[in-house]
């Protein structure tokens, strides 16, 4: 599967060719090193590790240095299965080139972390009545456990609790345009996360 590693940078206004404006989330993908390569004899399966980005010097410890070996120390590092991993080699780059213009892509983030947040907002509850004395229950979730019986909460009740934070995959984007000189992919749509934010793109498992 192909895949490379990027962050967001924000969004824009693209024009197609047809004149039509589209809204893109612009992405500053790869050069990403193949750090390493993982066979079935060797680790039971086949993969690519991908670096992207510089770490910084005082994060690296003597094990990584030895891991990255002939390629700088990266930020980050992420897997990808493949079926063919023992054709690539270590130091090999990955970049924006493997993906083309009209093709549908997933892309896999974090949200924005929005704290602790109530029922009302992180759930969409409507909330207590306005009118007929109620003082302080306009925002409250209202009953979330029952009297005698069972008389305990239920798992997975929506409650308040914290909101964002979370890997959020979003399918089919339509790639709009690449910029591989700039190593820069535009994709129609939202992109979870916010600038500067680690993602990952990779060819969509469900095309459709």
């Amino acid at each position: 599967m192909r895949q490379i590693l990027g962050i967001k940078r924000g969004m824009a206004r693209l024009f197609l060719e047809n004149g039509d404006s589209v809204g893109v989330t612009v992405i500053e993908a790869g050069p990403c090193p193949v750090v390493q390569v993982k066979t079935r004899d060797s680790d039971g399966y086949d993969a690519l590790q991908l670096g992207f980005g510089t770490a910084r010097k005082n994060l690296v410890n003597k094990p990584l240095t030895g891991h990255y070996k002939a390629i700088p120390p990266a930020r980050w590092l992420r897997e990808t299965r493949l079926s063919m991993a023992a054709e690539a080699n270590v130091g090999d780059i990955l970049t924006v080139d493997q993906f083309k213009v009209g093709e549908k892509v997933d892309v896999i983030g974090t949200s924005k972390g929005l704290g602790f947040q109530g029922a009302v907002r992180r759930h969409h509850f409507r909330g207590g009545p306005k009118t007929h004395g109620q003082s302080d229950r306009q925002r409250s979730p209202g009953s979330v456990g029952a009297s005698s019986y069972p008389s305990r909460t239920f798992r997975g009740q929506r409650m308040a609790g914290r909101m964002g934070n979370a890997r959020v995959t979003v399918a089919n984007l339509q790639i709009a345009a690449t910029r591989p000189e700039d190593n820069l992919i535009m994709l129609r749509g939202a992109v979870p996360g916010k600038p500067n934010a680690f993602v990952i793109i990779r060819e969509a498992k469900k095309a459709r």
